[in-house]
């Protein structure tokens, strides 16, 4: 079975290894180039996550982030729920969770929150695990979504919900040149200057454009096993939350 890297197909089991090498190159930077991509448009989007997910300000909720090494995701949720949210960072590269290990002692909440290094594909918890799941741009380097996104099902709680913050489909062709023109020229620049390394964020660029649009996912997510799916665009469709419920 072939996946998408970028603009070029690979075997299925040839994804991960390359993925996993450009966040390796990438991790000490990864938030600073975010915030240049998006002009940091970024944080304001995981705001938003954070926000509809609205997490209860009491002890017991527990939420897995699938792909989120530097703990962004997380920290902003623990905050939310005024320290009464425990979270589980998952994801396959070490070298962004030790950023986020780092982050986390610094905010002095390290009893909130764990780091474990597996692969999305295959959660390392039992059936009914946690109250929500969420990932933040990282369900586009996963070889295979769908199966990832039936783990996510079947690590939620009955009731749980499922939120993916992800860059999507354009809806307005002015802005769609404008933003192409900006991901394949202007993205790998920045991370040639800022990272020294101009390769990760051309694949970053082309695995954006690869991904299927709002509709297209969003039955992906259905298909999965949950309801009532919906998806938000922001800034005409550059990102897109998208959200389901296990019933």
């Amino acid at each position: 079975m072939e996946t998408s890297y970028g603009f070029q197909n690979v075997a299925a089991g040839e994804k991960q290894p390359l993925v996993d090498a450009v966040f390796h190159k990438v991790a000490g930077r990864y938030d600073l180039m975010n915030d240049l991509m998006s002009g940091g448009l970024h944080r304001l989007w995981k705001d938003a996550l954070v926000t509809a997910l609205n997490p209860p300000r009491r002890p017991g909720y527990r939420v897995l982030d699938v792909a989120g090494g530097t703990g962004d995701i997380a920290l902003r949720i623990i905050e939310a729920s005024q320290g009464n949210a425990r979270a589980t960072v998952l994801d396959i590269n070490a070298s962004m969770m030790a950023v986020g290990r780092e982050r986390a002692a610094s905010k002095g909440v390290g009893e909130n929150i764990e780091f474990v290094e597996a692969n999305a594909e295959e959660l390392p918890f039992a059936d009914e695990t946690f109250d929500a799941c969420t990932i933040a741009f990282g369900i586009r380097n996963v070889p295979r979504i769908p199966v990832a996104l039936m783990e996510a099902y079947r690590v939620l709680k009955p009731g749980g919900r499922f939120l993916c913050l992800e860059f999507s489909a354009v809806d307005t062709p002015l802005l769609e040149r404008a933003y192409e023109a900006w991901t394949f020229r202007a993205i790998p620049e920045i991370g040639r200057v800022v990272a020294g390394d101009a390769e990760p964020y051309s694949y970053l660029a082309e695995s954006i454009r690869r991904f299927p649009d709002q509709a297209s996912f969003a039955r992906m997510i259905e298909a999965a096993g949950f309801e009532r799916v919906t998806f938000r665009n922001y800034m005409g469709g550059i990102a897109a939350l998208h959200s389901g419920w296990k019933l």
